[in-house]
């Protein structure tokens, strides 16, 4: 595996937040929860409306996401294997979240609402 991927690995297993900016028309970034299954990285919209990143990505595949003062291209995708990897997902949300103020957040993540949206970010 190339060193940047993992480094941006490394660096989303051990921080909370990461910057993540959709397609080519938004300028700034959102720092949302990500999580590395099997050295890839997820990530699930909480917000549910059309203009969340997760729609965004939907219509232009192409964005970043900032790791560490670096900005790492990406293409998202709704991965051909998703429906065998959520319960992986759900429990690395839990495994990296599920504690103090972020614990009603993770076990909301791992509702099915949030799984339908669940994407990929390919480096």
């Amino acid at each position: 595996m190339h060193q940047d991927k993992q480094a941006t690995l490394n660096f989303i297993r051990s921080n909370n937040l990461i910057g993540i900016r959709a397609g080519k028309e938004r300028e700034n970034f959102l720092d949302i929860w990500m999580v590395v299954i099997d050295d890839r990285i997820f990530a699930r919209s909480w917000g549910l409306s059309e203009r969340s990143w997760f729609d965004t990505f939907k219509k232009d595949s192409s964005g970043a996401i900032r790791c560490a003062g670096q900005i790492i291209p990406v293409t998202a995708v709704v991965p051909s294997d998703i429906d065998s990897l959520n319960e992986k997902i759900s429990q690395a949300y839990l495994k990296k979240y599920n504690s103090g103020s972020n614990a009603p957040y993770a076990l909301g993540i791992i509702e099915a609402r949030h799984v339908a949206k669940t994407m990929e970010f390919v480096i």
